[in-house]
C-alpha cells in the first residue's frame, strides 16, 4: 500500500514564485520593461533565459544567486509536512513537476536538507555556463493544446506512473498539491481514488470550481488546503487507515 504524492513546487512548497524571486539580484532589484514586456503567453522557459542573459551581463554570479534563492520562504506548515513525509517514506513516494528549474529547486531543497524527501523532481533543466551565465532549456516537447510549450505536466505523470508500473510500483492513490493554472491537466487525468489539493485562492481551485459549475467536474475528490498542516492532517487520515 503505497501512495503517490505530487508537487508542485512555486507557490506551493515555496510561498512565491522563485522565477520572480531571482529579480531580487537584478540592479534596483527590478527589470527594464523591455524585458518585462517581452513575456508572450506559453512561452515563460524563453523569457527566464532573457532574464538570466541580463542577470548575467550585469555581473551577477552563481553564488549571489543561491545565496537569494536559498532565502525564499517556504509555505505556512510546509517545514512540518515535509518533515512528515521524510520520516514515513515506507507509505510515500514523492515527486515535484514544476515550471521552475532544476539549479533552483536544487539550492533550495539543499539548503534545508527537504531533497531526499523526494524520489525524483521533474522541472527544465538548467546550467551555468562556462561564461558564468544561468541558462535554461524546455523539459520536453509534448502536444497538448492546454499547457505551455515547455511542459505538460500530464504526460509527465502518465509517463512516470507508466515507468513505476513497469517496475511492478502501483499507488493506491495519488495526492496531487498544486496551485497553479498549468496544475489542471494534470488534475484532470486523476482517477476516482485520488485526490487534487489545490491551494485556497489560487487559479487551480477556481479553475476546478468553474469546471463543476460548467456541469463537467473533476473525476477525482477535491480537498481545498490554505497551510500545508491541513495536508499533513489528511495524509495521517490515509496511513491510519
Amino acid at each position: 500500500m503505497k501512495f503517490l504524492l505530487v508537487f508542485d513546487f512555486d507557490h506551493t512548497i515555496v510561498d512565491e514564485n522563485s522565477d520572480t524571486w531571482i529579480v531580487k539580484c537584478a540592479p534596483e532589484k527590478k527589470l527594464p520593461n523591455g524585458l518585462r514586456n517581452s513575456y508572450q503567453p506559453g512561452r515563460w522557459t524563453e523569457y527566464m533565459g532573457r532574464v538570466f542573459v541580463y542577470l548575467g551581463d550585469n555581473g551577477v554570479k552563481e553564488d549571489e544567486m543561491k545565496r537569494t534563492m536559498t532565502t525564499i520562504p517556504f509555505t505556512a506548515g510546509m517545514v512540518d509536512l515535509l518533515g512528515f513525509i521524510g520520516k514515513n517514506k515506507e507509505f510515500f513516494d514523492c515527486i515535484i513537476v514544476s515550471d521552475s528549474n532544476t539549479v533552483f529547486i536544487d539550492w533550495i531543497l539543499k539548503a534545508t536538507d527537504f531533497h531526499r524527501v523526494f524520489d525524483e523532481v521533474f522541472t527544465n533543466p538548467a546550467a551555468f555556463s562556462s561564461t558564468g551565465y544561468l541558462t535554461v532549456q524546455n523539459f520536453h516537447a509534448h502536444h497538448c493544446a492546454k499547457c505551455p510549450k515547455n511542459l505538460c505536466k500530464r504526460k509527465v505523470l502518465k509517463e512516470f506512473l507508466d515507468k513505476q508500473s513497469e517496475r511492478g510500483v502501483n499507488y493506491t492513490q495519488i495526492v496531487y498539491i498544486g496551485d497553479g493554472g498549468n496544475d489542471l491537466c494534470p488534475v484532470m487525468f486523476l482517477k476516482k481514488d485520488d485526490i487534487a489539493m489545490p491551494r485556497q485562492g489560487y487559479t487551480l481551485e477556481k479553475k476546478i470550481s468553474q469546471l463543476s459549475q460548467d456541469l463537467s467536474p473533476v473525476e477525482c475528490s477535491v480537498l481545498v488546503w490554505s497551510s500545508a498542516t491541513d495536508i499533513m492532517s489528511y495524509l495521517k487520515l490515509l496511513i491510519k487507515q
